[in-house]
């Protein structure tokens, strides 16, 4: 019952304050502006994080006391953290070096004071339990890639959202069924945050969620995500929730945003750029290209993401050994068919514009056609004065 209070409570905080924050940022112009890497086409107000981070801190402030807190406090540190961090970035853009190294100081919260990690890869590989500093320099690691992949794919009207929605409910969900009140609370109250700035952010945006959001957000599911990957491998080997590939389900939860990152890192790489290089190589850039419009990419994205989990669902029972290469070999090969039909859809598209030098030529015989003949009024009857 609580758990549906602290999630409306968020909700509706959010409804109202999106409103007021929208015209205080516009007001004093803390907004993007259209342009290079930016698809949008008018000013957008951005750092929407603040009303999703207030929403729930309102709600936790409210209803919290009825569950065991003290269990989270040093994630509710760290996501607070974080946030300061992304807000930091929104104000005054930090190099991705010194990104990093804020993020550094929420992970250690996590993962060495709240001992949120990971302690054992349950034969995966051939290995079990992790020593404790690989266990710590590995868990930051994840942390770290989950974090920033969901910050990489916050460029597009809605998808952030729409994927922060679906993970904050299965994590949500299945915490609930566990028993483990403190961590459905957090993912719940998210949850109702994230809903209500969908309504803003829904394509034609009227705010951005920022790097206040993504990186509060990403963080907020990445530690999420770890303790659900331990939770779920001290479950009873019967327990029809039970994963059985741990890290391959851990995985799934983020497949995209994950998948996404790999792919411009390796694109970056390749071409001798740092892998933090903006551009316009994302799989939803890949799309608009394609003449989808940003609501259309972001339900199909996020369709995409929600048919991983149901399969990882549907192959719960399966090892990492198994699971982990198909469901990698699925994304992959959507990868690339993906890129074949962009590039097929590109080149029809340049096809039928008309080409340079056929523009000039047009271009040219529009203005001969223009040109008066003078002798041709030396015998004519037009009246000349």
């Amino acid at each position: 019952m609580y758990l549906l209070l602290s999630f409306l409570t968020a909700f509706a905080t959010g409804i109202l304050v999106f409103p007021v924050l929208i015209k205080l940022l516009t007001k004093y112009n803390f907004s993007e502006v259209p342009g290079g890497r930016k698809i949008h086409t008018s000013i957008v107000p951005s750092m929407g994080g603040i009303a999703i981070s207030l929403s729930v801190a309102i709600s936790l402030a409210i209803w919290s006391w009825q569950y065991n807190i003290p269990d989270i406090r040093y994630l509710l540190g760290a996501v607070s953290l974080m946030f300061f961090v992304g807000f930091r970035d929104d104000m005054v853009e930090l190099k991705a070096f010194h990104k990093i190294l804020g993020q550094l100081i929420a992970v250690i919260l996590v993962v060495v004071i709240s001992d949120i990690r990971i302690k054992d890869l349950h034969g995966f590989l051939g290995v079990g339990e992790l020593n404790i500093i690989i266990s710590y320099f590995f868990s930051a690691f994840v942390l770290l890639a989950l974090t920033n992949a969901f910050n990489l794919i916050d460029g597009l009207d809605g998808l952030a959202g729409i994927i922060a929605i679906i993970v904050f409910t299965c994590l949500g969900s299945w915490f609930l069924i566990q028993g483990l009140e403190s961590y459905a609370l957090l993912s719940f109250t998210f949850l109702g945050a994230v809903i209500a700035f969908l309504f803003f952010n829904w394509h034609p945006a009227k705010i951005f969620m920022g790097d206040t959001g993504s990186l509060t957000l990403g963080f907020t599911m990445g530690a999420l995500i770890i303790a659900f990957m331990e939770t779920n491998a001290a479950l009873p080997e019967d327990n029809f929730w039970r994963f059985t590939p741990v890290f391959t389900a851990g995985i799934t939860l983020m497949i995209f945003p994950l998948y996404d990152m790999a792919r411009v890192f390796t694109k970056r790489v390749s071409k001798g750029q740092s892998p933090m290089t903006p551009d316009k190589s994302h799989v939803h850039h890949f799309l608009m290209r394609m003449g989808l419009k940003h609501n259309q990419v972001a339900l199909i994205l996020g369709g995409l993401q929600l048919s991983f989990i149901v399969l990882i669902f549907l192959m719960k029972n399966f090892s990492d050994h198994l699971a982990l290469p198909i469901i990698s070999v699925i994304v992959l090969l959507l990868g690339y068919r993906l890129d074949q039909i962009t590039v097929k859809y590109v080149k029809k598209k340049v096809k039928k514009e008309p080409k340079i030098l056929e523009d000039k030529g047009l271009v040219k015989k529009r203005i001969e056609s223009k040109i008066v003949d003078r002798e041709g009024f030396k015998d004519s009857r037009i009246n000349m004065n």
